[in-house]
């Protein structure tokens, strides 16, 4: 087979233009690059706030900045835990050590990966703190019934956009609108790119002077005092902030793009017994994940590769609560604060990332024809 795939790691699969390197260029010719005294980040924090309706947005230099920032917002003790999904990328999980705090996994909706609102209920201890959600593939989480949970229990809710750009709750709501804190990523290969960079979004005016001052290193610009509390240097640059601003504005066309051919791929497939498709309702599609729940996801991704199709299984090469790092040293020799820590089981998420879950990449430049090359290639390969 010929036909090329876009990729997220090649001009051919990203949206980057003329927009971006001009914005480059009023930057670069502006003379300040630092966004403490410049004007992209700024403004790129009221863009995103205003597209997401949210009163805060605080930039900062990566997706996994903007998870730690979010963990500093819900102010874990030492030894404090908050409640997370095994199935995720581990900057979701190292904010948590960074704070001292201990992540707590709980199982998943062997459907679609997300967190089950059920196993984190009864994950819920004394010392648990907050509930930290993933919003996987682009698929928006059950936030309603987390939200209620967490609000029963007094926890702080936070979610993970970052593979969800725009995905759409039930009640039409952005993901990312339903926690207390909600992040995003803008590094190299999300729906939008400035190759990396972060933000957080809240309402709630106290959370977000807490991330703005952990992430300038405790500085209150506003009255000039200099290191009010103890923070790190999570700035954004302006360089990064305008190329981010550029891509902003494509942002619900790579969503459109997207949506419209992996609902043609779902279409295609959906007579296929032997697979469970994404429900496409609100979804974002930052990759385009099959279940096949009589396993054989590996054998089946083997297949698709040998037609030319960039596809792969378990996403992960094993769920995080069976990490190596969770066994290995956190600060120096000191496995503090995980002593004696042992991950809870989570056999619905170990399955999928062993058996049954298979992803294939997604990009908004796929065409009709590359969906009826992938839908081909799965039919002959089950």
């Amino acid at each position: 087979m010929t036909l090329k795939f876009p990729t997220m790691a090649e001009a051919d699969g990203r949206t980057l233009g003329d927009e971006e390197v001009a914005a480059l260029d009023r930057v670069i010719r502006s003379g300040m690059l630092s966004s403490v005294w410049g004007t992209e980040t700024r403004a790129l924090e009221r863009e995103v706030a205003e597209m997401y309706g949210s009163r805060h947005a605080v930039a900062c230099s990566s997706g996994t900045a903007a998870l730690h920032l979010s963990v500093v917002a819900a102010a874990p003790d030492p030894g404090d835990e908050i409640i997370t999904t095994p199935i995720t990328d581990f900057g979701t999980v190292a904010p948590i050590l960074a704070q001292n705090a201990v992540p707590v996994f709980a199982d998943v909706d062997p459907e679609t990966g997300n967190l089950d609102p059920s196993a984190v209920a009864k994950a819920i201890g004394p010392r648990t703190r907050a509930i930290l959600v993933v919003h996987l593939f682009g698929a928006p989480a059950p936030v309603t019934e987390l939200r209620a949970l967490a609000d029963a229990h007094g926890l702080a809710l936070i979610e993970d956009c970052a593979q969800a750009w725009l995905a759409e709750l039930p009640d039409g709501r952005y993901a990312g609108t339903a926690g207390h804190v909600a992040t995003l990523s803008l590094q190299q290969w999300k729906h939008i790119t400035c190759g990396d960079g972060g933000l957080t979004l809240t309402d709630d005016d106290g959370l977000a002077r807490r991330m703005r001052l952990f992430a300038d290193k405790g500085w209150d610009r506003s009255v000039g005092r200099y290191h009010e509390s103890f923070g790190l240097n999570y700035r954004m640059t302006e360089l990064q902030a305008a190329v981010a601003r550029a891509q902003l504005v494509k942002l619900p066309g790579v969503l459109a793009a997207r949506r419209r051919t992996a609902e043609r791929l779902v279409a295609e497939l959906a007579d296929l017994e032997a697979l469970v498709l994404p429900r496409t309702q609100g979804h974002a599609w930052w990759l385009f994940p099959i279940v096949l729940p009589g396993g054989g996801a590996a054998e089946l991704a083997e297949g698709l590769r040998a037609d030319g199709v960039p596809a792969r299984a378990g996403y992960l090469s094993q769920p995080l609560n069976r990490a190596p790092a969770l066994t290995a040293p956190v600060y120096g020799g000191s496995r503090y604060p995980l002593e004696g820590y042992v991950p809870a089981p989570c056999p619905e998420a170990e399955r999928m990332v062993d058996d049954t879950l298979l992803i294939l990449d997604w990009n908004e430049n796929y065409t009709d024809e590359h969906v009826e090359v992938v839908a081909g290639a799965v039919r002959a390969a089950l």
